[in-house]
């Protein structure tokens, strides 16, 4: 039943339909709103900094301290086997959709964030385990289990917007200078050709005698009286430029002010109007989301170019334990938290790391050096409770071993998966800060909403394989 797929990875497609939707929309909105309008939309002043991850998510991988991988100690206990399913990569991105069957069932596009899928090709909002059962696999193995986790995007354009956008703020501020300059040069050129006039009106000769001496004292006495006037005038004209340069620069200041106001204005308008939809579309359960648009199947807020991995490891191994036994047919299991920014950081799980620095984790994004690639590693829960293969909150039936791998009361330990994706980020995207993860909206992209997720859907001879070669030491791939 497996469908192969090939490895080479797929570096993206063209960025086309969210981009032009919004230009297109900011154009109406400045008939009614304004020439601001304008300027925020075309402009793209907000929109670049709502769909890029925030500079503050990345991180230099050698700033990373090594030891801080917590799976690294938990690989040196217990049972040392492992077992890899070779599922594909979903290079092709045949397979990908915004639903969540774990998480949100039977809700259309109620991940928000569009997924990249191996394994089982049916999975979907509405999958289950009858209709998981009867579908085909990308597993070479014929595993039928879904393994699913949101897509990675580049995003160049923001880039070449954002230098657009500074450019012309200098030349705005640098023509603003310059005027306030050439008018102090016109006032103090004009006060010295009056200071001058003064001083030639005041010398003259011609005179002798008392009547001379005494129109000498007059005229020096007047030119005494013209220097105080003139040095008097000068401070007063320096004082008027001052107050001028003031005045110019307060203006300046309210204007850049007004219009700051003015876009955060619009800005909390339409985070508002976001805010409200997603309100409302929480309280329609049953009612389909929007689903992924144009070329780049976009998703709310999630746009860009799409990498696909450049090779994804499924791994099964020990997690610490002496001893695994066979995961449930039907058991589900959730790896990190989609929504950490409002469940706290109970669920997150530091993720990121760069290839040949796998002794080190972050929840940041890495920023690697020449030659090594950007990686997530994904270690699942593995002290499953014995009796459920989903819970309430989809979690409290498979729980973390403890840091000797040993579960809490009544749990049982299983072969706990990890998920090791490798991606092909190009080196100026890394350093320009352009990559993330897709995230629900309120995560803006944050990188510890890293997430990841499974459904067991192996035959018992599978599930028996495996268990055996994580318990007997042997390193098996299939």
């Amino acid at each position: 039943m497996a469908r192969n797929q090939s490895r080479t990875p797929v570096t993206g497609k063209h960025r086309v339909a969210r981009r032009t939707k919004i230009a297109m929309g900011a154009l109406g909105l400045a008939i009614a709103v304004g020439a601001l309008a304008v300027a925020v939309g075309t402009g793209r002043t907000g929109e670049a900094s709502a769909d890029a991850a925030d500079p503050s998510f990345f991180i230099d991988i050698n700033k990373v301290p090594a030891g801080s991988n917590v799976n690294a100690a938990l690989k040196k206990k217990g049972a040392q086997g492992s077992f890899t399913v070779d599922c594909g990569t979903n290079a092709d991105g045949a397979h990908h959709n915004p639903d969540n069957f774990i998480a949100q069932p039977g809700i259309k596009n109620g991940a928000q964030h569009l997924h990249d899928y191996v394994g089982n090709v049916t999975t979907d909002a509405d999958s289950s385990l009858k209709s998981l059962l009867a579908g085909d696999t990308t597993c070479k193995n014929g595993d039928q289990s879904a393994y699913f986790w949101p897509v990675i995007r580049i995003d160049r354009e923001d880039d070449a917007a954002n230098a657009s956008e500074n450019q012309q703020a200098k030349q705005k501020q640098q023509g603003k200078t310059g005027d306030v300059q050439q008018d102090q040069s016109a006032k103090d050129a004009k006060a010295a050709q009056e200071q001058d006039q003064r001083q030639r009106s005041g010398q003259g000769g011609g005179r002798t005698g008392q009547n001379a001496q005494q129109q000498q004292g007059d005229q020096n006495q007047d030119g005494q009286q013209q220097d105080r006037q003139g040095r008097q005038q000068n401070q007063q004209q320096n004082q008027n430029n001052q107050q001028d340069q003031n005045k110019n620069q307060q203006q300046n200041n309210q204007q850049d002010q007004n219009k700051n106001q003015q876009q955060n204005n619009q800005q909390d308008q339409n985070k508002n109007q976001q805010q409200d939809q997603n309100k409302n579309q929480g309280q329609a359960q049953q009612e389909e989301l929007g689903g992924p648009q144009g070329e780049n199947e976009e998703v709310g807020d999630n746009d860009g170019e799409i990498i696909e991995p450049e090779s994804a490891e499924l791994k099964f191994i020990g997690g610490g334990a002496e001893q695994v036994v066979a995961m449930p047919l039907g058991l589900k299991i959730l790896y990190g938290d989609a929504k950490q920014s409002t469940n706290g950081p109970k669920n997150a799980r530091p993720s990121w790391t760069c290839t040949g620095f796998e002794d080190r984790l972050t929840d940041k994004y890495p920023i690697c050096p020449q030659g090594s690639k950007v990686e997530r590693i994904h270690a699942f829960p593995n002290c499953w409770d014995g009796k459920n293969t989903d819970s309430e909150d989809h979690r409290s039936h498979i729980v973390f071993a403890d840091q000797q791998g040993n579960c809490p009361q009544g749990f049982k330990n299983v072969p706990q998966l990890q998920v090791t994706l490798v991606y092909d980020v190009p080196q100026d995207v890394q350093q320009k800060k352009q990559y993330k993860v897709d995230a629900f909206a309120q995560e803006a992209h944050n990188p510890k909403s890293d997430h990841d997720d499974f459904g067991n859907v192996m035959s018992k001879q599978i599930m028996g394989r495996l268990v055996n070669c994580v318990n007997s030491g042997k390193a098996c791939a299939e």
